[in-house]
């Protein structure tokens, strides 16, 4: 009976030992199955990794592509840095050949104009060539010169000083220089006569060059001891400061002849209108278009423009002067005919000869 007890003891302890090792048994299929399950999930999400890794290498492929389409754009964008150079290249070319083109123009308008510029430089040479040689070139005596004569006679008939203006501007002013050249040949005139002469200037240097020229003319005429410094007067060189003072001189010393050659500005008319109530006989001349009208209504004769440089050059004879004015004088002549054959042929329709003086192209 004990034997049979732990017989059975020991059977149940088998049983026992073996039921969980069975159930372990049983159970680790399952568990391979559920491993398996698993293995298959870590394969599917292998897959969808894969997936993952393809949809990535797609996205590569895109980003690739991207990049082969910014890599089109960076092309294209070189393209055109390579046509906006061949543009600046084109722009250069054309800047050049502007240049060019400023530097010699075949536009013939500037052919005639330097044709007329060495012409006038040719006649220049020629005429002082025949000036210095001493031959006789003819100048028309202006009526001017005649006035300025019958003025000092009267003054000297009158025993009254003769008044000289060589206006209000500097020496280096080409009005004041003619006015000097004149002045050498009043004064030398002046002197013959045995008359009084009085400068008014304006400006300092003005007073001494008009001082050495009334010297020598009263040199080149033989009574250098009849000439007066003290005549020859700075007045200032405000405007009307030097107005106001030569005024006052007409006022006081009463001069017979008034002389005004030179530059004038707003002084004009006052000046001319003191010498006319002073019942002088007044020359005048300048090349200011702007004073001339008055000048010309207070005055007895006027010299207009040009006549102002003619007669200075008449009176001195000097062969630069001279050749000047007669050089001018032809190129005068050759543009008055211009006009009057380009006038006539573009009445008559015929435009060539007008195009023969255009500028531009």
């Amino acid at each position: 009976m004990n034997a049979l007890r732990t017989l059975l003891a020991l059977l149940l302890a088998f049983g026992l030992s073996l039921g969980p090792t069975s159930v372990v048994f049983a159970q680790a299929p399952a568990q391979q199955t559920s491993a398996a399950g698993n293995d298959d999930d870590s394969a599917g999400n292998d897959d969808d990794s894969a997936g993952d890794d393809d949809d990535s290498a797609g996205d590569d492929d895109d980003s690739a592509g991207d990049d082969d389409d910014s890599a089109g754009d960076d092309d294209d964008s070189a393209g055109d840095d390579d046509d906006s150079a061949a543009d600046d290249e084109t722009e250069a070319d054309s800047g050049t050949a502007v240049k060019s083109e400023e530097w010699f123009s075949s536009s013939p308008g500037y052919l005639t104009l330097l044709l007329l510029i060495l012409a006038t430089g040719g006649l220049m040479l020629y005429f002082t060539k025949q000036a210095q040689q001493g031959k006789e070139m003819f100048i028309r005596r202006m009526p001017g010169i005649d006035a300025i004569e019958d003025g000092i006679g009267r003054a000297t008939e009158m025993g009254k000083p003769v008044l000289y203006v060589p206006g209000i501007d500097d020496l280096q002013d080409i009005q004041t220089i003619a006015s000097m050249l004149i002045l050498g040949q009043v004064s030398k005139t002046i002197a013959e006569y045995q008359a009084e002469l009085i400068v008014s200037c304006c400006v300092p240097i003005v007073r001494e060059v008009a001082d050495e020229v009334v010297r020598a003319g009263f040199y080149q005429a033989g009574y250098p001891d009849a000439f007066r410094p003290e005549e020859i007067r700075f007045i200032a060189s405000d405007q009307f400061a030097f107005c106001a003072g030569t005024n006052g001189i007409m006022l006081r010393e009463q001069p017979a002849t008034n002389i005004y050659l030179g530059r004038f500005f707003a002084e004009s008319l006052i000046l001319a209108e003191t010498g006319y109530l002073n019942r002088s006989i007044q020359i005048a001349g300048t090349a200011e278009a702007t004073q001339l009208p008055f000048f010309v209504a207070a005055c007895d004769y006027t010299l207009i423009g040009e006549e102002l440089f003619a007669v200075s050059a008449y009176l001195s004879r000097d062969p630069r002067l001279v050749s000047s004015l007669k050089a001018s004088d032809y190129i005068k002549v050759v543009v008055v005919a211009s006009l009057l054959i380009g006038t006539v042929l573009t009445s008559c329709g015929f435009d060539f000869f007008i195009n023969l003086f255009e500028l531009t192209k």
